[in-house]
């Protein structure tokens, strides 16, 4: 965090991460106003990990009203109904979800067009994969420069998907200076303020 700091990143909004241990504290420390938002991706992943595979798709289904609820509080009553269903046979998907509730909330404050942009943290993973696909299936590398060579290209191809936008970008920017207002500046508006304080 200090790095990317000292690189000229002046203010972060939502961060999301994948639960890592100590990464929203390490964030907080240099970006103070950065809300930290867990993956629900991630989360997803972890809950299906504890269930047996001939309940996955009905744990899947029963645990998708808890993350595209409208408010917190009807994600809330939706956890605790999916805790009637399943809590006695995997307690601990629940339980996983409310230890790290209030990393999870910030999210349904949100509408849908920045709910899009902040559900995931997929698209760093998928560059990950790319290089891990190159790396893993060479067996021998003539050089150092030969690696860096195919994780250019690797590199090089998935930019290629980043060519999309994020759908309804637009609408998105304008809820995003509403709910940071004064912290993201809008093109082609002329303004004196400044949005890095």
């Amino acid at each position: 965090m200090n790095d990317l700091k000292n690189r000229g990143v002046q203010d972060i909004l939502i961060a999301c991460v994948d639960g890592l241990k100590g990464f929203p504290e390490a964030i907080n420390a240099v970006f103070p106003r950065t809300e930290i938002q867990l993956c629900i991706v991630h989360l997803i992943r972890s809950s299906m990990k504890q269930v047996a595979y001939t309940d996955m798709k009905a744990v899947a289904k029963d645990l998708k009203p808890v993350y595209t609820a409208a408010t917190a509080e009807a994600a809330e009553l939706a956890l605790n109904e999916f805790d009637k269903i399943w809590g006695e046979r995997y307690p601990m998907v629940a339980k996983s979800w409310r230890s790290v509730w209030g990393h999870v909330v910030p999210f349904f404050k949100y509408p849908p067009d920045i709910r899009r942009a902040i559900y995931t943290t997929n698209a760093i993973e998928s560059v990950n994969s790319s290089c891990r696909h190159i790396i893993n299936n060479r067996n021998l590398f003539p050089s150092d420069e030969s690696i860096f060579k195919l994780l250019f290209l690797a590199l090089t191809n998935a930019a290629k998907k980043w060519t999309m936008p994020i759908k309804n970008w637009a609408r998105a920017l304008q809820q995003f200076a509403i709910f940071f207002e004064g912290r993201v500046p809008l093109p082609g508006l002329a303004t004196t303020q400044n949005f890095t304080d």
